[in-house]
């Protein structure tokens, strides 16, 4: 968005959530930079400086306010190719793919050059790859430092930080505090063996709708609807380590933001599994920007998130295991997969006691052993090759991964049709124009039988049509 003073600053004193993650403000007086909803007094409108992102205002001198705590300000999702770049490289930070594979990796996983993506980063964020990743592994620290009773030096390095000593002395030039001062303001009765944290939304956000969709899709064992919270088992790997874990997703009551559970055999895994989430509930969705794009569509259901992925290789799996059946008959099938190939893990809940297969763990099987589980053999077919597509590295099914080349890739494989490589597409991949138009119920709540007739229906809600299918599924569902 154009920073205009005029506009920042009315949207300050009116605390508009709809602006919170879009831009923040610095106050020069106070070298203090805010969310614009903060609830401190607005300051003088002469002394407000207006960044992009944090990372530029703590580039430009400034450190978070204690209070509104911009670490926690949801994302920015935006249709613009250079923003959508320079966003998916930053979600691409937070998922440590920068600290672990590099900036060219990070960019050729755009399809792009690494000097490309930084002209496109600092356009966006005004500031360059390596400062903002720097701001981000400082502000989940802070996040640590005050909502966990996490060691400090836990805390150094589940933020991604290489050393205490780098950490201390770069959080003590930047925010002028020690880390043990933010120990004053932490919880004093935080559960030993789980970590808490908001995830900040905007506004409107259909909980009931999106949870429902995943625990009518919950794989027995991995995951579960219960007690109005959706929970899993995970499995994330960082420095060439799996860790194994489970989290616990419910909607606050009083703030626009998801409460999220991580065990602690998850926090030096912290930065991608929260970035995991972010993609899983799509966090970086604006509601109003997508509701002015479906018109009435959009209507009955303001706030509709098209779920994304923990593992995009566990979507692209349900996704074949759901070709031509119902989605209850692909559930079985599903909790089969995962109980047959999938590691235990203890957790707190009866109902979660699976993690679901590695690629390359499946990748070594015989498709024989993949059929016998309920599914016809070119089916099983198709399973495997995924499976080593994966684990060879040569297909991507994480978010912000090449879209053409992603779904030419999968297209080539046995057994993926166009409604398959779309689904994965709009899931694993978080591609918001992803259009399955040849689904059952699409085309049933469109009342149209010719495919063709679905794929020209659909022109009208580019580039957000993914979100055009949730509507569509939704408005199948008896309320």
């Amino acid at each position: 968005m154009t920073l205009d003073p005029h506009t920042c600053y009315r949207a300050l004193k009116a605390r508009d959530a709809r602006f919170d993650g879009r831009f923040f403000v610095a106050v020069s007086s106070t070298r203090i930079y805010c969310r614009p909803v903060c609830t401190v007094k607005p300051p003088r409108r002469e002394n407000c400086r207006y960044y992009p992102s944090a990372a530029a205002a703590e580039s430009g001198g400034y450190r978070p306010c204690l209070r509104c705590r911009p670490e926690l300000a949801p994302g920015n999702a935006s249709i613009d190719a250079t923003s959508r770049l320079a966003q998916a490289a930053a979600s691409m930070m937070e998922d440590r793919t920068l600290e672990e594979e590099g900036l060219d990796s990070v960019a050729a996983r755009l399809g792009i050059t690494d000097r490309h993506l930084r002209r496109a980063f600092g356009a966006e964020f005004g500031v360059s790859p390596v400062e903002y990743a720097q701001t981000q592994r400082l502000l989940l620290a802070k996040r640590l430092l005050t909502d966990t009773t996490l060691p400090v030096t836990e805390v150094a390095f589940a933020s991604g930080f290489g050393s205490v000593r780098r950490f201390n002395a770069l959080f003590k030039q930047r925010y002028r505090l020690q880390p043990g001062q933010l120990r004053r303001h932490a919880p004093a009765s935080a559960a030993a063996d789980v970590l808490k944290f908001e995830l900040s939304f905007r506004p409107p956000y259909d909980w009931p709708a999106v949870s429902a969709f995943l625990g009518a899709r919950a794989i027995a064992g991995v995951e579960v609807l219960e007690d109005g919270c959706y929970r899993r088992t995970v499995r994330v790997a960082v420095d060439g380590r799996n860790h194994l874990g489970w989290i616990e997703i419910s909607l606050s009551p009083k703030k626009p933001a998801l409460r999220v559970a991580v065990s602690t055999s998850l926090a030096k895994a912290l930065p991608p599994v929260l970035s995991r989430v972010k993609s899983l509930m799509d966090l970086s969705c604006n509601p109003a920007e997508i509701a002015a794009a479906l018109g009435p569509l959009a209507k009955a259901h303001p706030g509709l998130r098209v779920p994304g992925a923990f593992d995009g290789f566990e979507v692209a799996v349900r996704a074949i295991l759901g070709q031509q059946v119902t989605v209850a008959a692909a559930r079985t099938v599903a909790g089969r997969f995962a109980a047959a190939f999938g590691n235990p893990i203890e957790t707190p809940f009866v109902s979660l006691t699976t993690a679901f297969p590695e690629a390359k763990r499946i990748a070594d099987l015989p498709y024989g052993r993949i059929a016998r589980l309920g599914m016809p053999g070119a089916r099983a077919r198709t399973v495997l090759a995924v499976a080593r597509a994966v684990a060879s590295g040569d297909l991507d099914l994480r978010p912000n991964a090449d879209i053409e080349a992603t779904l030419d890739k999968l297209r080539a494989l046995p057994g993926i049709g166009e409604w398959t490589a779309q689904y994965i597409a709009m899931r694993a991949l978080a591609w918001p124009d992803a259009f399955p138009h040849g689904d059952y119920g699409v085309k049933k709540a469109l009342g149209e039988s010719d495919a063709r007739k679905v794929l020209a229906a659909g022109e009208a809600w580019r580039p957000w049509r993914a979100y055009a299918v949730m509507h569509l599924w939704q408005s199948l569902i008896k309320e």
